[in-house]
């Protein structure tokens, strides 16, 4: 099953990984690690996620302050979000369709 990411999604995580890596060398990659780690784990079993609103499903990244937000379809998942846990909650819903 393949991913798909929402722009604005895909670039909170590259964001956040730039900002960890300021941080600290290495972590960064780590963070981008952990996601993808994540994203395996949903493609694997997509409706593992509890649901967080309507048919959007959440997956918490490990190690780090991060849920992936997501939509499972037959032939991939949707990706609304690479969330910030302290960030306002909501923020992502003008994503979806």
């Amino acid at each position: 099953m393949t991913h798909i990411f929402h722009p604005e999604a895909y670039e909170e995580m590259l964001e956040s990984a730039r900002f960890f890596e300021e941080k600290d060398a290495g972590l960064g990659y780590d963070l981008i690690d952990a996601i993808q780690e994540s994203i395996n784990r949903i493609t694997k079993f997509p409706l593992s996620g509890s649901i967080e609103r309507r048919n959007i499903r959440k997956s918490l990244v490990r190690g780090f302050p991060f849920t992936i937000l997501y939509e499972a379809h037959p032939d991939h998942i949707f990706i609304a979000a690479i969330m910030h846990q302290h960030r306002k909650p909501g923020y992502w819903t003008k994503r979806l369709k």
